[in-house]
């Protein structure tokens, strides 16, 4: 079957997206994928057996995203590229990668009548809510979440079937539009197995922090991922263990907030912000790591989603620290991976992070049931199976 992804950014950036596209190829399928671009990149080309179609996009209709439900325009720009895309390619089926791009292929497959798949990543009009920018002026008058949300049940409603990306999200989805029991399917966010087998160390990075206690952070740093918590509880406990590093990989714009907070508690000494670096590097922080950590705050989004990041945690055999967000407390303790802790308690983070150190027993046997779960459950391999199905079902 030839399948034409739709994904309204620049690849490759989308783990996810590149994840389904192998596996569906991998089954015989052939997968062509929308993108933007912003610079001089090639119109197209294959990636990964991916056949990647490029359309020029700029900052203004970039901009304009953020307005799709408010004003027509982004999915008037859209349009054209989209349809030229299925004119070209004579793809089979449609596969929408979220909701921001919805009406506008909705729009194009009135000429065509293909089947759509909708591949809800988030729960977008949650997500939109804690944006900044939704904030403050102008964009909290101008950018309704509720015309979003009224968006996506509409754009479930007609399309063929609708995946999502935790069982969380799904009942959500259930209680809130019974009617689309029978098209959802559970495709959850997970590590492909080359993450933990096919790697290369970067001994830099073991070496800095060999005689460190590591207690690392993975991905977006923005406020709502609680590192604000953890960077509080470092005030304590750097006085009981005293080689203690609180290590941050990733960034955000909030990150000037998190870095006069370490300023101003005088921790520039046991905090590293590491900023964003290439994927390539993850496994190398994380074994230079003892705890790794998902400190979220709770919310609407938080409570329904994964964050990919514990599963590359636990691939590595590391005991986790997470907050009490449901659907990550939930896999946590179903499957003895870690400790929660109680969103925003700085004393909780804190006494669960001495458990770990104190109790070197507990953290072996923590870790070692999450490479367990990832290579015996939880894997790309294993969760992609319904996905695959899916498409088998489509095809015939």
């Amino acid at each position: 079957m030839k399948i034409g992804m739709i994904l309204d950014a620049t690849f490759p950036t989308d783990p996810r997206v590149e994840n389904e596209a192998i596996s569906l190829i991998d089954k015989g399928h052939e997968v062509y994928l929308f993108c933007l671009k912003y610079f001089d990149e090639l119109d197209s080309e294959i990636i990964n057996k991916i056949k990647v179609k490029r359309y020029l996009s700029n900052k203004f209709e970039y901009k304009l995203s953020a307005l799709s439900y408010t004003i027509p325009l982004y999915g008037w720009f859209m349009k054209k590229k989209i349809h030229q895309f299925i004119e070209d390619t004579k793809v089979e089926v449609i596969h929408i990668h979220d909701i921001r791009i919805g009406a506008a292929v909705f729009s194009v497959n009135k000429k065509f009548k293909l089947p759509v798949v909708l591949d809800l990543h988030d729960n977008m009009p949650e997500v939109m809510k804690l944006y900044p920018h939704l904030q403050k002026f102008p964009g909290k008058y101008i950018i309704s979440p509720k015309k979003w949300k009224m968006k996506e049940e509409e754009f479930i409603e007609k399309s063929d079937k609708v995946i999502t990306v935790s069982p969380e999200f799904l009942e959500t989805i259930k209680k809130r539009i019974p009617s689309s029991v029978n098209k959802l399917v559970l495709v959850p966010n997970t590590i492909r197995e080359s993450f933990y087998k096919n790697y290369r160390l970067e001994e830099s990075i073991l070496k800095k922090y060999k005689n460190k206690f590591v207690i690392l952070y993975l991905g977006d740093t923005h406020l709502r991922r609680g590192l604000q918590t953890a960077i509080s509880a470092i005030v304590n406990l750097k006085n009981n263990i005293k080689n203690i590093k609180l290590v941050i990989v990733g960034k955000n714009t909030t990150d000037v907030f998190l870095k006069k907070q370490v300023q101003e508690q005088s921790l520039e000494e046991f905090v590293d912000f590491e900023g964003w670096q290439d994927v390539s590097l993850f496994q190398s922080y994380i074994k230079a790591s003892q705890i790794c950590i998902s400190p979220l705050h709770r919310n609407k989004q938080h409570d329904v989603a994964y964050a990919n990041k514990i599963f590359q945690y636990m691939s590595f055999g590391k005991p986790l620290l997470v907050s009490n967000a449901i659907a990550q407390k939930k896999i946590v303790e179903d499957n003895k991976t870690g400790l929660v802790h109680k969103e925003k308690d700085i004393e909780d983070f804190s006494e669960k992070i001495m458990m770990l150190y104190n109790n070197k027993k507990l953290s072996e046997e923590l870790g070692e049931n999450g490479k367990n779960f990832i290579e015996n459950k939880f894997s790309w391999k294993h969760t992609s199976k319904n996905l695959l199905h899916l498409y088998d079902n489509l095809s015939s």
